[in-house]
């Protein structure tokens, strides 16, 4: 294969705890030499590939001889901390046998959620594969310590979505165990179909979603939603097996592997990728039906006119999200009021607006330019 043929030039490739232990309690050697030599392949051919890493635990685990059932936070940290070097060592000498040079990235949700520190990390990690780098993407589980939980990302699903929107990704590969999205759990129903194609993530998709999958903290349900994070910041996403031979340079040929889900939107600039990750809600905005088709259909700003519901706290200038009646999520945006503000003027014609707050910072909630539909 030429790199003239492939298909996804920028890669960024999920490789999930049990792909990379086989279900056991430490990390299959074999499986990760057998990824990093695609992904050296793929780097001859001129691919960009990242890959964001699970399996830190699940070596510390193994290191200190620990049981499996203890899983609270600090206990999780120090085998995070002890099975980290483990997991960048396998990495760093394999490829170091292709000649390629790796890069450990440590990211958690506070580093994302910072606009600043968010496009230092971009500059960061395109800086890397400039460099003809691959970096090694893993959240900081160490530092997320219990009284900090909440600036945790919560899995790697969600953390290499975001990556791949922070890079700009073409591809979003989620290597797993299983061979993609089913309409049944496959382990409970053997004559379930595999699902070859996702244009939008919807109920009926939702509800394909089972629970986790082994050891893993993610399961089909965080998956949908990276998937749905990534292809709305214009990346295409593919569910598939990690075990499947040459998988990875399969897929970023475009060969029909697993389940895809094509983006849903061209690229995103910079500002409007940072919205859409979620990563700094301050609360949420309830819409009427009516401004719900608004905002999908004709891609119209947020008036007051709309919103039904507030959740805050939020100061004027915050992310929030934005729901419909029903509670499906339609958009991020940057509120141009506070949540007392927008209490106060739900319902509202814009041209009351002054008269009800004594100040007008402009006749929409959230304007059209500062708003990513999901």
């Amino acid at each position: 294969m030429s790199a003239k043929k492939l298909r996804y030039r920028r890669v960024v490739a999920k490789l999930g705890t049990n792909l990379l232990t086989g279900g056991q309690d430490n990390l299959d050697l074999s499986q990760i030499e057998s990824i990093v030599g695609q992904v050296a392949r793929l780097h001859e051919q001129g691919a960009e590939v990242i890959i964001v890493t699970s399996g830190a635990v699940a070596a510390g685990r193994s290191r200190l001889g620990a049981r499996r059932p203890r899983r609270d936070i600090p206990f999780r940290q120090v085998l995070a901390a002890i099975g980290q070097t483990n997991l960048m060592n396998a990495y760093d000498r394999f490829f170091a046998g292709h000649g390629i040079v790796t890069a450990q990235t440590l990211l958690s949700r506070r580093d994302l959620a910072d606009r600043v520190s968010y496009l230092n990390a971009r500059n960061t990690l395109l800086a890397l594969l400039h460099y003809r780098v691959v970096p090694v993407v893993n959240e900081n589980d160490v530092v997320a310590v219990e009284e900090l939980a909440e600036s945790r990302i919560g899995e790697n699903d969600t953390l290499a979505a975001l990556t791949a929107n922070l890079v700009d990704a073409d591809l979003l590969a989620l290597l797993m165990t299983r061979d993609g999205l089913y309409m049944a759990d496959p382990r409970e129903d053997p004559t379930a179909v595999l699902v070859k194609r996702v244009d939008r993530i919807d109920a009926e998709v939702e509800a394909y979603a089972g629970g986790s999958e082994g050891d893993g903290t993610g399961g089909m349900v965080t998956k949908l939603q990276a998937a749905r994070l990534a292809t709305a910041g214009g990346t295409s996403v593919v569910m598939a097996n990690g075990r499947e031979p040459d998988c990875l340079v399969r897929l970023a040929h475009g060969e029909e592997i697993g389940t895809l889900f094509p983006a849903t939107s061209d690229r995103l600039e910079s500002r409007k990728r940072w919205i859409i990750s979620g990563l700094s809600i301050r609360g949420s905005v309830v819409v009427d039906e009516g401004a719900t088709r608004a905002l999908r259909e004709r891609n119209t700003s947020l008036l007051a006119a709309g919103v039904r519901e507030v959740c805050g706290p939020f100061e004027r200038g915050d992310t929030v999200q934005i729901t419909s009646p029903e509670g499906e999520r339609v958009a991020f945006g940057i509120t141009n009021y506070s949540s007392d503000d927008v209490s106060a003027i739900r319902g509202a014609k814009s041209g009351q607006i002054a008269e009800i707050l004594g100040h007008d910072f402009g006749a929409e909630v959230v304007h059209r330019d500062n708003l990513v539909l999901v």
